[in-house]
Order: C-alpha cells, then structure tokens, then sequence
C-alpha cells in the first residue's frame, strides 16, 4: 500500500502509525510536512513550503482561511511533484484544519482521503466564551464561525474521519458523525509507567530534588489561559507559603500554544510572577524537556495538576495517569470523559483557587490513601488508551 501522510508538524499524532506502516515492506510510506527537523526510519519524508504568508490587508475573519488554501496549494505542488516521480498512494492521511488536505481529492481523485479531526470551533459553550471575564464580540463570533471553512470542506471531501475522544467528536456538525469514527492516538504504557520511590533529578537543569517529598507539578506546551496557568499560579502562590517543603515544577514554554496572546507583549509566565509571590528556590520552570526527563518529572510528582478549558485533551494527562500518577484534573467535558472524581483522579472546579489548593493538599496529606486513585488511573489508561491495542485498531481502520 502506499499512504501519504499530512501534517504541517512532523509527525505530531502520526508518530506510531507512520513508524509501524513503515517496517512492512509490502507499504511505501510518504509524510508531507512543512517541518524539516526529525525522521523515522522507512518513512520519506516531503517538505512543502506555502508560496507566501498570509497577506497584513487579508479580513481578519478569513485570514485562518487564506492560511489553509496556501498549505493546501503548497501540498497540491508537493503531490503532483510525487506524481511525477510515480508515487500514487492509495490512502491519504492528514490533519484537518491547517488546509494540507484541501485540494487531495483534485490531485489524487482515487486515493481514499482520511482526515483527523482534532476539534471544530464554537463561539459558544465550549472554550471561546468559556472565561466569564472574556466576553465575546460580533468580531469573535465571526471569526470563530469562519475558522470552520478548511474543516467543513475536509469533512464533506473525505472519506472517512478520526476524532480522538467522543468529546471532541461531539463539537463536530451532527450531520457528518457517521463519517467521523473515535479512536484515541493511544499511550505507550511500557513507557509511560508507575516508578516507585522516583527521584526527581535533572542534572543539566541543575534541579535535584532527590530529598523532596512534595513534588507538584504542571505540563503544558505553553503557560497559558486555556491550559488553566494563570489559575495555577495563583493557586501555588498560596500552596508554597502553606507547605514550606513543598515545590512545583512546571514543565513548558513561555509562550502561548493556544488563544489569545496579552495585547501588551509580556508572557503569562512574566504577568503571573509580577503579580503574586513566591519562593523561587521552590519553584521550577523546565522549559521543554526531551520525554526522558518529562518521565522522570510526571514519574516523581505527588500530584499533577491539569486544567484545561472545554477544549482538546492533552496527552500530558493520560501519560500522567498511566504512570500512575494522581491528576487533579478540572471539571470540564474533556477531562471528565476519563477521570471520575475520586475514582482514578480528582477533580476541581476551573476556577475555585482555594479548592484548587485544597485538594492538593489532600494528596500530600494522604498520599497512602491515594494509593488506590493510582492504581485505578494506570487501569484506566491500559483499558481504554493503551498503544498497542489502539495502534492495531487504527492501522486496521486505515486498511479498511
């Protein structure tokens, strides 16, 4: 078979399925991508590059638009180069929303067109109005409705879709589910499990906190509002006067990876640390960490904290879970679809600060108590997201 996969980052959630598909020899393996780091052995790897930027004078309703059609013509040149070359791939696989799988069905009229979809945008009743103090304008609605477009053409143009939980799948039109199958990406339970008695120590971070017995910590791509930041800050402000042993590592990059940016140009890392104090031989910022040193992290902490807005779910929380980790998760759809409160996890309003603290403090007060809660998050993960069973299932999906 040959399978052309799309994806502005490489390889992002076509990780496992290109490296698998890539060591049948009876496959031939293309990955088209605008990121030119990384490889997996088997797998060819294709870069396009949009002839230009979104235009400064582009309506800012349509400018997420004209992004698209720019990636979407960019792969349309980067097909009918591999025609060229008679690559004519059977299955195309790519992630809708960015636009690489707009203009498929014109180049490639007989390959079946397989689309992921991650999420489809709601002014309202998911992440955009989700904080009360950002009210939405005219403006925000329609530029929200018209983010849409590149999906709802991938969605009537495909074959067949993929969502990753029955939370995000359900933000998708009503009309197109029977197109759309649930399967999550899957975790690498071999990978991601339990380590008793871990030591966090990170040498070239000289952070050694091998002596520590209260490790909270927080993993995000970016510090901000929709991953719960500044919430969480507010909350260890307060967690680190109350308990003088304890201390937070976070994980991530001072930047924004969702949402909006401040209009005036700090970071939410530089706001949060201005506004509130803290004891900064107790606080940590990683940076990002290569997935050894992110193990050691998650395998070390006494609880990790994950909030999120009604929006994607984020892997970091399942690979916590399946080291049996204890998530003090927010009470919002996506997380509440994998933990029950007091079952495999704990949960918390988004919002409520002092509750926030509380329950933390409720694990590093009953930490033999919890025990169970870590047990039952590691079960949840191997009978609902284990990589090995969903990776079959999904290359099954794909050869269907």
């Amino acid at each position: 078979m040959n399978i052309l996969f799309l994806h502005p980052n490489f390889p992002a959630q076509f990780r496992h399925l290109a490296t698998t598909l890539a060591k049948n020899p009876k496959n031939k393996v293309v990955f088209g991508t605008k990121r030119k780091e990384g490889s997996i052995p088997g797998v060819l790897k294709a870069i396009y590059t949009p002839s230009r930027q979104v235009r400064p004078e582009t309506h800012h309703y349509v400018r997420t638009l004209e992004n698209a059609v720019l990636q979407g013509q960019a792969v349309y040149r980067l097909a009918d180069q591999l025609k060229r070359e008679n690559f004519i791939p059977d299955v195309v696989y790519g992630h809708s929303g960015w636009g690489p799988t707009l203009f498929i069905k014109d180049i490639f009229p007989n390959a079946e067109l397989l689309c992921f979809f991650e999420w489809f945008y709601h002014a309202h009743g998911t992440d955009a109005d989700f904080d009360p103090k950002e009210p939405l304008t005219a403006d925000d609605e329609a530029r929200i409705r018209m983010k849409n477009t590149p999906i709802l053409t991938d969605l009537y143009s495909c074959d067949r879709g993929l969502s990753p939980t029955q939370w995000q799948k359900q933000q998708f039109p009503p009309e197109f589910h029977t197109k759309i199958t649930v399967r999550h990406d899957g975790v690498d339970t071999n990978y991601f499990q339990p380590k008793p008695g871990a030591k966090l120590v990170l040498n070239d971070k000289k952070l050694d906190l091998s002596e520590v017995d209260e490790i909270v910590t927080y993993v995000a791509r970016g510090m901000e509002p929709y991953r719960g930041f500044p919430q969480f800050m507010e909350a260890v402000s307060i967690l680190l006067k109350k308990r003088p042993h304890c201390h937070v590592v976070i994980v991530g990059e001072d930047r924004v990876a969702y949402g909006r940016s401040l209009p005036d140009g700090k970071t939410y890392k530089q706001l949060m640390l201005e506004t509130y104090d803290y004891d900064f031989s107790r606080l940590h910022f990683t940076g990002s960490l290569p997935y050894s040193q992110y193990l050691q992290v998650i395998q070390a902490s006494s609880v990790h904290v994950y909030l999120t807005r009604p929006f994607v779910l984020s892997w970091s929380m399942l690979e916590v879970m399946s080291t049996g980790g204890l998530v003090l998760g927010s009470k919002t759809p996506p997380v509440e679809e994998v933990i029950e409160d007091e079952v495999n996890g704990l949960l918390v309003d988004f919002f409520a600060i002092d509750r926030i603290v509380e329950r933390i403090e409720e694990v590093l007060d009953s930490s033999d108590k919890m025990a169970d809660l870590r047990v039952k998050a590691r079960e949840t993960i191997q009978e609902k997201y284990d990589l090995s069973k969903l990776l079959a299932e999904h290359i099954k999906w794909i050869y269907n």
